[in-house]
């Protein structure tokens, strides 16, 4: 139901009927080309992700929220969104995996907040079956708004052709992406490589944009309807603090939603290097966040002045939260895919190993004195410790029982990447310690 204070602004989500087949790319490609128009465009991803936000961030200028009807809940999702469409002459969301995958899935977003959706398919290898693959995405759930099917790998236009040839009339042709190797994103175990280590990330970008220019997502879509939210005021539990966050290559999975978490509770936050040997900052606490210290497993070694700063931290009892590759630098040791070891900071007894499959993957929330906490997990390592775990993170479907949460006097870790607007009271804790 609409009021005086809904606000209207074009908006379409970015799916697909798998991973794999372009979003990212086709995504920050539109992006590009609208900000090259001199709109304001403001994109969201879907589900937890740490790596396709940055490249959307550089693509479209502005920073990349998450959404997801269970990590970040819907009065989340619903207050971002009118708050982008407050400020953007262009919305754009970034699925996950494919359209219906998922508890919550794409399909549940863009149904909840009356998205039109645009199918990005991989259309390598097939001819008049990409018909009957988009009629199987727009025939499933009708309820949904379908603005558009994209076709992408295209090897030319006969190719397209009999692409649209297959497609029925009542489905709306988008358009194609010719194949084209240098408008890709390079990818590694845990997804596309980060942003800043693509030297050739801006061209790339330019690239997709040009040939978003060729189909008809280049015109507006239609505005969709945003209704305002209403979200509790943050209490300044941690005013006074100053908390220290490893930031660099091998430590870079943060949300931007969390940083600004810590900022509403009234922490003062400032950053430090452990690649650069950085001495930790002045602080109060330390938050070590996940990314790729199996990597950098030569130069974690190595340093003398991070890691003897933060153990002076540590035995000082000062409150140390660390989550999946940072709750990793914590241990003794970790052996990378390739079998090379190497000694880190040794705070935690223990080693890890770095595997070639997925050991976890999915939602999950922990209880933590009595306080529920959301988030996800995502890892490749092994942990291998004598640690008691002090308690267990529980699957969001199912209530299995999920990820280890650790904690020796106040140094506090788990693989579970935190979601810190789920429970900012939760999160004060992680950062006083015993102080509470």
């Amino acid at each position: 139901m609409e009021t005086s204070l809904t606000r209207h602004c074009p908006a379409l989500l970015m799916t697909a009927p798998a991973s794999h087949q372009g979003k990212t790319t086709l995504t920050a490609g539109l992006a590009r080309f609208h900000r090259d128009q001199g709109r304001r465009v403001r994109v969201f991803k879907i589900g937890p992700d740490f790596l396709d936000p940055y490249i959307l961030e550089r693509a479209s200028g502005a920073p990349v929220e998450s959404l997801d009807l269970w990590m970040t809940g819907e009065a989340d999702c619903r207050a971002r969104l009118y708050r982008a469409a407050a400020e953007a002459d262009l919305i754009l969301i970034e699925g996950s995996m494919g359209l219906f995958d998922g508890t919550p899935s794409s399909a549940d977003l863009a149904e909840h907040f009356g998205l039109p959706l645009v199918a990005v398919i991989d259309a390598a290898g097939m001819a008049q079956t990409f018909g009957a693959v988009a009629l199987g995405l727009v025939a499933l759930r009708p309820q949904l708004r379908f603005h558009g099917v994209l076709a992408n790998h295209v090897a030319g236009s006969r190719h397209a052709d009999m692409l649209q040839q297959g497609l029925p009339d009542f489905i709306p042709y988008s358009g194609y992406i010719a194949r084209q190797d240098d408008i890709g994103l390079p990818e590694r175990h845990l997804g596309l490589v980060q942003a800043q280590e693509i030297d050739d990330l801006e061209a790339r970008l330019d690239r997709a944009a040009r040939q978003m220019a060729d189909t008809a997502l280049a015109t507006l879509p239609p505005a969709v309807a945003f209704a305002p939210a209403e979200l509790p005021a943050v209490p300044a539990l941690l005013a006074g603090q100053r908390i220290a966050i490893a930031r660099d290559a091998a430590f870079s999975f943060l949300y931007p939603a969390n940083l600004q978490c810590l900022r509403d509770l009234g922490a003062e936050l400032t950053f430090f290097s452990p690649l650069a040997d950085q001495a930790l900052p002045p602080c109060d606490a330390v938050y070590l966040p996940g990314g790729y210290p199996e990597l950098h497993l030569a130069r974690l070694a190595d340093n003398r002045v991070s890691a003897e700063s933060l153990r002076v931290h540590a035995r000082a009892g000062k409150p140390l939260y660390a989550e999946c590759g940072g709750m990793l630098y914590l241990f003794e040791r970790l052996v990378d895919q390739h079998g090379r070891s190497a000694p880190l900071l040794g705070l935690l007894p223990g080693h890890a190993e770095m595997g070639k499959r997925l050991a976890a993957l999915g939602l999950q929330q922990i209880e933590l004195d009595g306080q529920i906490l959301r988030g996800h997990t995502f890892h490749y390592s092994t942990l291998h410790t004598p640690l008691e775990v002090e308690i267990r993170a529980t699957r969001a479907v199912g209530g299995a029982a999920g990820e280890a949460f650790y904690r020796q006097d106040n140094l506090q870790a788990s693989y579970l990447h935190a979601w810190f607007p789920s429970n900012p009271l939760a999160v004060s804790r992680l950062f006083l310690g015993t102080r509470t």
